[in-house]
Formats: structure tokens, sequence, C-alpha cells
């Protein structure tokens, strides 16, 4: 019974890691999807609009 506490803060940590990693992964898959966007609209630019 001595390590209840020691479980406890266990499983605390990992659900924060986890919700801190969701929130991480979103930002970086919106920044992600952005410069891919960039990206082809440059490509678009420079081939069909030049």
């Amino acid at each position: 019974m001595e390590n209840i506490g020691y479980y406890l803060f266990l499983l605390a940590a990992v659900i924060v890691a986890f919700l801190i990693i969701k929130k991480v992964t979103t930002c970086v898959v919106k920044s992600v999807v952005l410069i891919v966007l960039a990206v082809l609209l440059a490509v678009v630019y420079y081939f069909y609009l030049r």
C-alpha cells in the first residue's frame, strides 16, 4: 500500500504528458500543412502563372 502515491503520481504524469504531446502535435501538424500549402502555391505560381 505504500506505493499507491507513486502509482498515482505516475498516472498523473502520463496523463499530463499525453495532453502536452497532443497540443504540441496539433500545432506542429498545422505548421507543416501551412508550409506545404505555401510551397504548393509557390510551385503553381512559378510553373503556371509566370
